[in-house]
């Protein structure tokens, strides 16, 4: 009489296990390659005075709007050209990727702490915790947020800390709006009355089991807002409200390029390039971040 081995058994009940979260996003196309862009970007901004081949600074006239290379006129040392005071383009593209990453990481991620924390009271705490944030939500959102971030520009002066706390300002409602929706959802859910049940606080049901179950939407919108900041310090580095003028910036290089542009197009075209590239990436991979980590959106 033949004996089935236990573990054989348990084997074939189990089935397939199902795939691990970074095969999924190994598997997803969208992150793999947006989330590698992005991890150049990170070694450029990161080792920019080694990978730069001119100082970013540096003007000499006499090079001034030399074409890219490969274009007639054009001088070896300067690969995609220089700009009107004879600055390497090249280099002042990489070094831009320094105060674009950081508003990125940063002003994103405050408004995500910030706007995070409100949306899961909100969701959670009853309906005059909710009345309360929703309104100050309402109120915030009635500004244009593009002028609402330049008047606080204006206001706090020019300078890295003014444009993230601009940001920061602005893009906290939408954490916050989509945090709490999402709580509110979760908060329905019957594992959030078995954890009541079974005597876990308020605050320890909210961060213990509902937060978990908020992250995966959280992350893809905290990736789609980093693509947003890249935009907003582009526009106040473009009008002169973002670092100072010495400082290389991509918002910046569009509106110098833009004085010249018939004179020298790889100006603008250049960080022009880097800014759409940037933004996409994030786009997507916020997208493939949401598509892999939602199990709503995996079925």
């Amino acid at each position: 009489m033949e004996h089935w081995a236990p573990s054989t058994v348990q084997a074939a009940d189990a089935g397939p296990r199902p795939p691990s979260v970074a095969t999924r996003l190994l598997r997803d196309p969208k992150v793999v390659w947006a989330g590698g862009f992005i991890g150049f970007l990170i070694i450029l901004a990161i080792g920019a005075p080694l990978i730069a081949p001119q100082d970013p600074l540096v003007q000499n006239l006499l090079n001034a709007t030399l074409p890219p290379a490969g274009f007639p006129d054009a001088e070896p040392g300067f690969l995609l050209g220089t700009d009107g005071l004879g600055r390497d383009v090249l280099s002042r593209v990489v070094f831009g990727t320094r105060v674009s990453l950081t508003v990125a990481f940063v002003a994103a991620g405050l408004a995500c702490l910030i706007g995070s924390l409100l949306g899961l009271f909100a969701g959670f705490f009853g309906p005059f915790v909710d009345a309360l944030i929703s309104r100050a939500v309402d109120i915030w959102m009635a500004f244009p947020p593009v002028l609402l971030s330049i008047l606080l520009v204006a206001i706090l002066g020019t300078g890295l800390h003014s444009v993230i706390i601009a940001i920061v300002v602005i893009d906290w409602t939408r954490f916050c709006r989509v945090v709490r929706t999402e709580t509110m959802n979760q908060a329905q859910m019957d594992y959030v009355v078995a954890a009541r049940t079974i005597g876990f606080s308020r605050v320890a049901t909210l961060f213990r089991e509902v937060l978990p179950n908020v992250v995966p939407v959280l992350i893809a919108l905290l990736t789609l807002e980093m693509g947003i900041a890249v935009v907003v310090e582009a526009i106040l580095s473009f009008v002169g409200l973002s670092v100072s003028s010495d400082t290389p910036t991509w918002g910046g290089m569009i509106a110098e390029g833009r004085q010249i542009v018939h004179e020298a197009w790889w100006v603008l075209a250049v960080p022009l390039a880097a800014l759409f590239a940037t933004v996409v990436a994030f786009n997507q991979l916020g997208d493939g971040l949401a598509r892999s980590l939602d199990p709503v959106l995996r079925r």
